[in-house]
C-alpha cells in the first residue's frame, strides 16, 4: 500500500522545508523498492504521478515537470533550472504551455537528487502531473501594464500554496486547472480552464473593492468546452474559499470511473449550471461556517517567485559595451517592434524574448538569469505562449539588452506572431504522441517567416502530437494534431488541420473548425494556400475567423483536396519531419501530459 498524501498545514518556511525533503526521501525509498521489484509499475505510478515524474516512450528515462506558480521565477531559481538542465537534463529544459518547465531523458535514480536540487531554491514537482491541481498559470506581466484592473500574482501565488500537498486535492477524478487575469480581456484563457478568475473591481458603499469574475468547467482535449459564468464579483480574500468549493464538488461528482469523461466539464455538461451553481453554493456555505482549507496569509519565499525583499533594478553595468552601434539596423528595429512593449512605470520596458518552441539550453537559462538580474528586476516571467519576459528593463539599455540576447541566440524578433509556434513534445518523448509536433512547427516556420502582411503576421499557429490537444489547437488561426493513416499499406505520418479557433470579436473564445487530415510532409503547402487565398479573397477589416466562416470548410477541403489523398508518393512522405526514417506507430501508456 503506498502512501499517497504529505499533508501540508499552514506551516512556517522551516516547516514547509521539512515537509517537501521528506516527500522527497519518501519518494527516494518507493522508487527504490519499485527497481528492487517490491512495487508493481501500477503500484507506484500515482506516487510517481504526484511528484511530476512521468515515464517517456524511451525505455527507462523520465520526463520531470517543475511548477513555476505564476509564471515567476527569480534568477536564482532560474540558475538552479539551468543546472539541472546541464546535470541531469542533457542540457536542455522545455517551457510549456502552463509556464512550467520540464526536463527529459531522466534515469529514474536521479530523480530524487534533482528533486533536491530543486527544492533547495523551493521550487517543486509536486501536484504538476496526476489528478491533482496542476500549475497555477497569471498573467506574465502582472504588475507591468497600462491596462491592468491590478496586480494578480499574490493571488495566484497564495491559490498555488492553498492547494499544495492537500488530502483534498491529491487523488482528484481528474485533473484541475487554474488560470488568473489581471487584464481587461481574457489574455490568459481562463475560458478553457477549471476555474478562470478575472481581475474586477467593484464600488461598494462609495468605497473600491478587489474580486474576480470566476468561469468553471472549460477544457481543451478531444471535446473542447467553453467555460461558465459562476460568479460575476467573489470579493478577493474569498478567492480561496470559492476555489475550494468548487473543487469538492468536483470531488465528489467527478466521474472516477472513465477518465475520458471525468474533466468538471462533463459534470457542467451533464448536470448542467444551475445544478452545479447550487451545489458550489451549499459548500461554499459549509466552509464559511464550519472552516475549510485555511487561506494563506503570505508564501515561503521563492514560492511563485515571492521576494521579501525585492532585488533593485538592475543597474546595466555588466551588459555588453556597444561599440560601433552593432546593434543598431533593421533587425534590432524589428525586434523593438514585435518583442518590445511600454511598462506602466515611467522609463522602463517588458522585453518578450521569443524562445523556439519553448526549448531552452542549460547556457541560456543561465544567461538569462544574468540579464534578469543585470538588466531587470531579478524576475524572468514564463508565458503560455512559451516565451520568457524580462521587466524593468531601462529604455535606454535597450540595445545593449538586444545585444546580450544576440549573444545567447535569442534575439529574435516576431514574438507572438505567425512564426512563433505552439507545440508540445508529441512523439519526441511523449507515450501518446502519434507524430513530432516540434519538427512541425520548425517547418512551418519555416513556410510562413517571409510573409510581410500584418494581418498575416498576426496568425497563430498551435500544434499538438495527439487530439489531447497538449498545443492547444483548438484556439488557433490554424490548428493541427497528429494523427495516422495508411496508403498502399504504408503508415504515414498524418495531422488534422482545423481553422478559425481563438477568440472572436466580442471576446468570446471558438474552437477551430476541422479541415482535412493531411500528411505531415503537406502541412505547409496546405497552410500557405489557405495564407494566399486569405490574402486574394479578405474584405476590409475582416478577421481571420470570419474569413474562415464566410468561405466555408467545404471551400478549405476543396482547396487541399489533392494534398489529403496524395498521388505523388515521394519518399519522404513516409517519414514524419526531422526523421530519417519511415514512420511507424508506436503508443506507450498515456500519462496525460498536458
Amino acid at each position: 500500500m503506498i502512501e499517497t498524501a504529505t499533508l501540508l498545514p499552514q506551516q512556517t518556511a522551516e516547516e514547509y522545508d521539512a515537509t517537501v525533503r521528506a516527500d522527497i526521501e519518501l519518494f527516494r525509498e518507493q522508487a527504490e523498492a519499485h527497481t528492487a521489484g517490491n512495487l508493481t509499475v501500477d503500484e507506484f505510478r500515482a506516487f510517481r504521478l504526484r511528484r511530476g515524474v512521468y515515464t517517456q516512450r524511451q525505455v527507462g528515462v523520465h520526463m520531470i515537470r517543475t511548477k513555476v506558480p505564476g509564471g515567476i521565477l527569480t534568477a536564482r531559481q532560474m540558475e538552479q533550472m539551468a543546472r539541472v538542465a546541464d546535470e541531469f537534463g542533457g542540457g536542455r529544459g522545455h517551457l510549456t504551455t502552463r509556464q512550467n518547465i520540464q526536463y527529459h531523458f531522466v534515469p529514474l535514480a536521479q530523480v530524487p537528487a534533482l528533486l533536491h536540487m530543486l527544492a533547495d531554491v523551493r521550487l517543486t514537482t509536486r501536484e504538476a502531473c496526476y489528478n491533482t491541481v496542476r500549475n497555477v498559470t497569471a498573467c506574465p506581466t502582472a504588475g507591468l501594464t497600462h491596462n491592468e484592473i491590478f496586480n494578480i500574482n499574490p493571488y495566484a501565488q497564495r491559490l498555488a500554496y492553498a492547494f499544495l500537498h492537500r488530502e483534498l486535492t491529491d487523488s482528484m477524478p481528474r485533473k484541475f486547472k487554474f488560470a488568473l487575469c489581471g487584464c481587461e480581456k481574457d489574455c490568459m484563457l481562463g475560458a478553457i480552464h477549471d476555474i478562470g478568475a478575472r481581475a474586477v473591481i467593484r464600488e461598494e458603499n462609495g468605497v473600491q473593492k478587489r474580486g474576480f469574475r470566476l468561469v468553471v468547467g472549460g477544457g481543451l482535449g478531444p471535446l473542447p468546452n467553453e467555460a461558465a459564468v459562476l460568479d460575476e464579483f467573489v470579493p478577493e480574500e474569498r478567492l480561496v474559499n470559492r476555489a475550494e468549493a468548487v473543487l469538492r464538488i468536483f470531488n465528489k461528482y467527478g466521474n472516477r470511473k472513465n477518465k475520458n469523461k471525468a474533466r468538471l466539464k462533463f459534470v457542467l455538461r451533464e448536470r448542467g449550471l444551475e445544478w452545479l451553481k447550487a451545489a458550489i453554493d451549499e459548500e461554499y456555505q459549509d466552509i464559511l461556517t464550519n472552516g475549510g482549507i485555511p487561506v494563506p496569509e503570505s508564501v515561503p519565499e521563492g514560492f511563485g517567485g515571492f521576494e521579501t525583499n525585492p532585488q533593485p533594478v538592475g543597474s546595466g553595468a555588466l551588459l555588453p559595451v556597444l561599440e560601433g552601434s552593432p546593434a543598431a539596423g533593421e533587425e534590432f528595429d524589428r525586434w523593438l517592434e514585435t518583442n518590445v512593449a511600454d511598462q506602466r512605470q515611467p522609463g522602463y520596458a517588458i522585453v518578450t524574448v521569443k524562445c523556439d518552441q519553448g526549448n531552452l539550453t542549460g547556457n541560456q537559462m543561465r544567461g538569462l538569469a544574468k540579464l534578469a538580474v543585470d538588466a531587470g528586476d531579478g524576475k524572468l516571467r514564463f508565458t503560455i505562449a512559451q516565451n520568457v519576459v524580462l521587466g524593468f528593463i531601462p529604455v535606454a539599455n535597450l540595445r545593449r539588452v538586444y545585444l546580450a540576447l544576440r549573444n545567447l541566440a535569442l534575439a529574435g524578433a516576431g514574438a507572438g506572431e505567425v512564426d512563433d509556434i505552439t507545440t508540445c513534445p508529441g512523439a519526441w518523448t511523449c507515450n501518446l504522441g502519434l507524430t513530432k509536433s516540434m519538427t512541425l512547427g520548425a517547418a512551418l516556420s519555416d513556410a510562413v517567416r517571409d510573409y510581410k502582411d500584418r494581418a498575416v503576421r498576426n496568425l497563430s499557429i498551435k500544434i499538438s502530437g495527439c487530439p489531447n490537444a497538449c498545443g492547444q489547437h483548438w484556439i488557433a488561426d490554424f490548428g493541427f494534431y497528429g494523427n495516422a493513416r495508411k496508403i498502399g499499406g504504408r503508415e504515414l505520418p498524418y495531422y488534422q488541420m482545423m481553422l478559425g479557433g481563438g477568440y472572436d470579436e466580442t471576446g468570446v473564445i471558438r474552437f477551430g473548425l476541422a479541415v482535412s487530415s493531411l500528411p505531415a510532409r503537406l502541412a505547409p503547402v496546405a497552410v500557405r494556400r489557405v495564407i494566399d487565398h486569405y490574402l486574394a479573397n479578405r474584405t476590409d477589416n475582416e478577421t481571420f475567423r470570419s474569413y474562415v466562416l464566410r468561405t466555408k470548410i467545404e471551400h478549405f477541403r476543396a482547396m487541399v483536396a489533392d494534398l489529403a489523398k496524395p498521388t505523388d508518393l515521394f519518399p519522404e512522405i513516409y517519414k514524419d519531419w526531422g526523421d530519417a526514417e519511415d514512420y511507424s506507430l508506436q503508443l506507450g501508456r498515456g500519462e496525460c501530459a498536458s
